[in-house]
């Protein structure tokens, strides 16, 4: 059943994007999360899909009423149709789709996209006004352009596992940081190109990707390695440039996060909160750099403090002394966290197995509507679309499947 393109939070029309039209040849989760941004702000968001199974993230799982979650993270607010490439009418139908695009989107495997002529360059040289991007895992001009690239191998080969966790056990970290950096990036990098198109009514072949992601997203850590020629372990949670900065023990169970940022913070810190004067005006701990020298010390010190009290009183301690704190969550400790409760950040929308558990945007513009429209069934647009764009296909050589 096609359903209808305005959701139950607000009306698109007064979306910032309205009237855009995004066509993504998309899979996983880059690719999917940049235009699942831009269609929150608006954009109407063409996924493109393969016959009978589609992007493989509908099915990583199951626990969303049937659905996979990520698939429901990143997929509402579009429009599915299917395509299949290998059919007589696969042409006729990208042309119509890229003919009624502004932008366009890929994250397809290395060599894919060109093949199908649906890499960025290949759109813009033939479309002057689109923007289109590519999302590789690699980038191009490198020994590695061609190889598979998924989260986990881009972040272990670009870095970001070994800053995280410990020396003896690094880690991936939980959020899909190259996945998301990268959609992020491009997101930002289409922004960028609508802005410059309406000066000058052209469009731009763009190229972001997942390795370059992660490199960016290490920041101070690979500048002090170029630098210095060494790295900073990883020392779990905390950080490895700043102290105190942790999480310690509280008397009732739980784990406070303090952390300082500058010297004076750490006064008001070891005066105020530790009571431990003595602390502030030893030279051993004057500046952070010292301090990270002495971290298990302090790191100790705290603790002492901290394992005397519960949580909530050392929380509202550091509060009224200008000490940033938190407590240490785990992850379905969130699902019912009053800072997402309280504000009504939890929605619900619709989608192929009924309503499905979805935040809103973590971008809030005055006047925005707030844009809650279905996650949409394999193909679920496929006919309306064609209709729309003038195609038809017959039913036995139907590039079409859902």
């Amino acid at each position: 059943m096609h359903r209808g393109a305005e959701g139950v939070e607000g009306s698109r029309a007064a979306a910032p994007l309205n009237g855009i039209v995004v066509v993504s040849f998309e899979q996983a989760v880059a690719a999917p999360y940049c235009t699942r941004l831009l269609a929150d702000l608006g954009a109407r968001v063409i996924k493109v899909e393969r016959p009978r199974t589609g992007d493989f993230a509908r099915d990583y799982d199951d626990v969303a009423n049937g659905m996979g979650t990520h698939f429901v993270w990143v997929n509402r607010n579009k429009e599915s149709i299917v395509v299949d490439f290998k059919a007589p009418e696969a042409e006729t139908v990208l042309e119509a789709l890229l003919d009624h695009a502004d932008v366009v989107v890929q994250n397809l495997a290395p060599g894919v996209a060109r093949g199908l002529g649906i890499d960025a360059a290949t759109v813009v040289a033939l479309r002057p006004s689109v923007v289109a991007v590519d999302i590789s895992g690699y980038g191009t001009g490198g020994p590695l352009d061609n190889r598979r690239a998924y989260d986990l191998l881009v972040q272990a080969e670009a870095g970001s596992c070994a800053a995280t966790g410990t020396e003896d056990a690094p880690a991936k970290p939980g959020i899909p940081i190259a996945d998301v950096g990268a959609g992020l990036q491009a997101a930002v990098a289409i922004l960028a190109a609508l802005n410059a198109r309406h000066r000058s009514g052209k469009g731009v072949a763009i190229e972001t990707s997942l390795f370059d992601s992660v490199a960016d997203l290490l920041g101070f850590g690979l500048l002090h390695a170029a630098y210095t020629g060494a790295e900073r372990p990883p020392n779990g949670l905390s950080s490895p440039v700043v102290s105190p900065y942790g999480a310690y023990p509280t008397r009732d169970g739980r784990t406070v996060v303090l952390g300082t940022t500058n010297d004076a913070e750490w006064q008001r810190l070891s005066t105020v909160l530790l009571d431990r004067p003595d602390l502030a005006v030893n030279p051993a701990y004057a500046t952070n750099p010292l301090r990270c020298d002495h971290r298990a010390e302090l790191d100790s010190a705290i603790a002492e403090w901290t394992e005397t009290l519960d949580l909530d009183e050392i929380c509202a301690r550091a509060d009224a002394a200008g000490i940033g704190n938190a407590e240490y969550h785990r992850v379905l400790d969130v699902v019912d966290h009053p800072q997402l409760v309280e504000r009504g950040r939890w929605r619900e929308v619709d989608s192929p197995v009924g309503p499905v558990r979805s935040l809103l945007p973590a971008f809030i513009g005055a006047g925005w509507p707030q844009l809650l429209n279905p996650v949409p069934a394999l193909g679920e647009h496929t006919a309306a679309i064609l209709a729309e764009f003038g195609v038809s296909a017959t039913s036995t050589t139907s590039p079409v499947d859902a």
